[in-house]
């Protein structure tokens, strides 16, 4: 598999992963509770936008991304060590 490939593939599992994380976090229900779906609005919390959106989005995007790296890190070591032996 070529570098771009590697590095397209990188890129679409951090995206696809991003998007996921905020679908997720959105849908739950205790988010749900902080953006007004309490009862009678009770403890609508808009700070949850701005604290933990953010996080939820890096950890989306860096976290699969990681996990593609080292997947596509010790794929091309096995190829380098298959060719030595």
């Amino acid at each position: 598999m070529s570098r771009d490939a590697v590095t397209c593939g990188g890129c679409g599992v951090s995206a696809v992963g991003a998007a996921g994380a905020v679908v997720l976090w959105g849908v739950s229900s205790r988010t749900q509770r902080h953006l007004g779906n309490g009862f009678e609005n009770n403890g609508t919390d808009l700070g949850v936008l701005y604290t933990e959106l953010p996080f939820v989005f890096l950890a989306g995007a860096v976290v699969p991304a990681a996990v593609w790296a080292l997947g596509a890190w010790l794929l091309g070591r096995r190829r380098r060590s298959d060719l030595h032996a």
